[in-house]
C-alpha cells in the first residue's frame, strides 16, 4: 500500500497557507486515534510537571504534536527531528511564519542521535515500526533523557497492527497495510523487555485501538487510503465521505480513549529513566 505518496500530497495541499496548515493539524487530531491517546498522555504529564519541559519529538513528520505542545506551553523548549530534510525545512518555515519560537527542527537519524541528559520528554509516535535497529534507538533515547525523564511511544501492536492480513494467493502469507513498516507491531512484553534492556527502570505499556478504535481507524484512514490508491480522483469524493462518517468516527475514538483494552492493534509505551 502506497501510504507515503498520499501523505505528501495531503501535506502539499494543506500547506498553501498557515490557516490551511492549522486546519490540517486539527483534522489529524480529530481523525487519528493515536493523536487522542498521545494528547491524553501529554495532558497527564502536564499535570505532573511543575517546571517547563525540554522535549524531543523523535520523528516529527508534519509537526502536529510540536504545534500542540508549543501552542499550549510557550515556556517549553521543543526540538523535532526527522530523517526527511524536506519535512524539516517545511516545519521550520511554518513555525517561524506563525511565530512559535520555542520549537526548532533538525534532520537526524535516530540510530545515531543522542544528546546526553538533555530532555525531560522524548516523544516517538509511529516511528519505531519503521526502524530495524530499534534497540539502538531506545538506548539513544535513554541517553538523551535527564534523570526522571519520560519516553512516550505510540506504535502498532502485534495483535493486527499495520492491519496485517493473509493473502491466499500470495506466497508468504502476512502483509502489512502500510508497506513502509519493517515490523508489523510489538508485543507488550517485547517492547517492555527492550525498554528495560535500554536502561529504563520503570515502564507502563497498554493497548490502544481496541474494537471500537480499530473500526474507527478503518472508517477514517484505511478505506480512504484504499480509495486514493485506486485513483487520486477520490480526493474529490473524500469531503462527502467524511461528512457521512465523521460523527461515527468521533464516537468510536471517544469510546476507545475511555475504555481499558485487553487487546488492541496499537500500543502506548511509557518508560522512565
Amino acid at each position: 500500500m502506497q501510504y507515503d505518496p498520499i501523505k505528501r500530497k495531503l501535506g502539499v495541499f494543506f500547506n498553501q497557507t498557515p490557516a490551511f496548515r492549522k486546519l490540517f493539524y486539527r483534522l489529524l487530531d480529530l481523525l487519528l486515534l493515536r493523536s487522542w491517546h498521545v494528547r491524553k498522555a501529554l495532558r497527564q504529564l502536564e499535570k505532573e510537571s511543575k517546571t517547563p519541559l525540554t522535549v524531543l519529538d523523535a520523528g516529527s513528520g508534519f509537526g502536529q504534536y510540536d504545534y500542540y505542545m508549543a501552542r499550549r506551553h510557550k515556556d517549553w523548549t521543543i526540538k523535532g527531528v526527522d530523517v526527511k530534510p524536506e519535512q524539516i525545512a517545511d516545519c521550520n518555515a511554518f513555525f517561524q511564519k506563525i511565530g512559535l519560537k520555542n520549537t526548532t527542527f533538525a534532520k537526524a537519524d535516530l540510530t545515531a542521535f543522542a544528546e546526553k541528559e538533555t530532555y525531560d520528554l522524548v516523544l516517538c509516535v509511529d516511528v519505531m515500526e519503521h526502524i530495524e535497529e530499534d534497540e539502538k534507538v531506545l538506548r539513544n533515547f535513554y541517553q538523551s533523557l535527564k534523570n526522571g525523564g519520560m519516553l512516550l511511544i505510540s506504535t502498532p501492536s502485534d495483535q493486527g497492527g499495520s492491519d496485517v492480513h493473509h493473502h491466499d494467493h500470495e506466497e508468504g502469507g502476512e502483509h502489512s497495510f502500510i508497506d513502509e513498516h519493517v515490523r508489523d507491531g510489538y508485543g507488550i512484553q517485547e517492547i517492555t523487555d527492550k525498554m528495560k534492556a535500554a536502561g529504563f527502570s520503570k515502564t507502563k505499556v497498554y493497548y490502544q485501538y481496541g474494537y471500537t478504535g480499530n473500526l474507527g481507524w478503518k472508517l477514517s484512514m484505511k478505506y480512504p487510503i484504499i480509495m486514493l490508491n485506486v485513483s487520486y480522483l477520490f480526493f474529490i469524493i473524500l469531503p462527502f465521505y467524511y461528512l457521512l462518517t465523521f460523527p461515527f468516527v468521533l464516537i468510536l475514538n471517544v469510546l476507545d480513549l475511555k475504555e481499558t483494552h485487553k487487546t488492541g492493534t496499537g500500543l502506548v509505551a511509557k518508560a522512565w529513566k
